[in-house]
């Protein structure tokens, strides 16, 4: 029952935000489409830990996307130099990186993350690993160091 409440306040408070009509009518129809959503995932039975993380809501998940974004700057400079260098010193590679991530949400989060940097992408992603093309060794290395896995399994066991 918590997971279907937490899923009918999100879905309202996304719906909220993007419409930002605070008319009685319009919010009360909001209020009843979320409700309408929610009774039906409800009996599809597919409200779960699984479907929604509500752990990942805590302040964790806050500091790894702060985090992330800094990666994400550094990586965009490092390409951008890549790219306007004349002699366009690239050497692609695919590595495999360890995943410890014990659900597929977090594996997720860790393949997207990785993907969400330039000059590194997931190819493949199988349970304990993912096949990652980086652009370059410098690239493939910090992808090896494994601080991404580290933080995600860290948000991931809150």
């Amino acid at each position: 029952m918590f997971y279907a409440i937490s899923l009918g306040l999100v879905m309202f408070g996304l719906w909220l935000l993007l419409s930002g009509y605070f008319v009685p009518l319009l919010l009360s129809l909001g209020v009843a489409s979320c409700a309408l959503v929610v009774f039906i995932a409800w009996r599809m039975d597919v409200i779960d830990k699984e479907a929604i993380p509500v752990q990942l809501l805590r302040f964790g998940i806050f500091g790894y996307l702060m985090w992330l974004a800094k990666e994400i700057a550094k990586s965009n400079l490092a390409v951008t130099k890549l790219i306007l260098s004349p002699s366009l010193p690239i050497s692609p590679r695919m590595i495999r990186v360890k995943a410890t991530q014990k659900s597929d949400f977090g594996l997720a989060i860790h393949a997207n993350s990785i993907t969400l940097t330039p000059g590194t992408v997931s190819v493949a992603v199988t349970p304990g690993e993912i096949l990652v093309h980086a652009i370059t060794r410098e690239a493939a290395e910090g992808t090896l160091e494994g601080s991404i896995d580290r933080r995600v399994t860290a948000i991931e066991d809150v």
